[in-house]
């Protein structure tokens, strides 16, 4: 029984600690090169965030099908302080998974990724 209330009371640190991550939700991103955005649900994955587009529109705002709907787009994220973020994060324009910097203020997200020496300004998020 001891066991059981040890287990369950760290389930439930675990998810009172995962939802005060501020950086949990959906979040708008930026157009892209083709004009391309989307939304992004941010959760927990393993010791770190991920994020998964769960839609994407076109440059009108219209709903577009895409194969990258259900990818991951952002992975081994984690908070390092101060609202910044190190991890990856795919852009679907470029086909490039992106080291990148991710800092949150308040309802935006800046983005910014470098691979192989190039680096990126994936624009501004907003949370839904």
């Amino acid at each position: 029984m001891k066991t059981f209330t040890l287990t369950l009371a760290a389930i439930i640190g675990f998810a009172g600690a995962a939802a005060a991550e501020p950086l949990l939700g959906t979040w708008r991103t930026a157009q892209d090169d083709n004009g391309n955005s989307g939304l992004i649900q941010v959760a927990p994955c393993g010791n770190a965030l991920c994020g998964t587009l769960i839609r994407a529109f076109d440059a009108s705002g219209n709903q577009i099908q895409t194969a990258n709907v259900g990818r991951q787009i952002i992975s081994e994220t984690v908070p390092q302080g101060g609202g910044e973020y190190r991890g990856k994060v795919y852009s679907p324009d470029r086909d490039r998974t992106y080291n990148s910097r991710l800092q949150l203020n308040g309802n935006t997200l800046s983005v910014n990724g470098c691979v192989l020496g190039i680096c990126r300004d994936g624009g501004t998020w907003t949370r839904q």
